[in-house]
């Protein structure tokens, strides 16, 4: 989900309570395997997108399971651990 600022390592802000609403970014279990996608709604059904445009969308049938676990309201980023060189005494 790089496309949406969320990058290897991050950790994920999950609001379990909120409704989630067409284009809300979720934490869902499809058929048993975690993924964190853009949920849509529309007159079609629901389906679960990746910022990433280069994958496909998950479209769900009846034969598929889906949970959703909750709403991404913040990412906190971690930085990479830089070390100031001690100065020569």
């Amino acid at each position: 989900m790089l496309g949406a600022g969320i990058r290897p390592g991050d950790i994920l802000v999950v609001d379990r309570c909120l409704e989630a609403a067409d284009g809300s970014i979720v934490i869902a279990a499809v058929d048993s395997e975690f993924t964190v996608k853009y949920l849509c709604r529309d007159e079609n059904g629901v389906r679960l997108e990746a910022a990433n445009r280069k994958y496909k969308p998950i479209l769900f049938s009846g034969d598929m399971e889906l949970r959703l676990f909750g709403v991404v309201t913040a990412v906190i980023h971690r930085f990479v651990e830089v070390r100031v060189p001690k100065k020569n005494s």
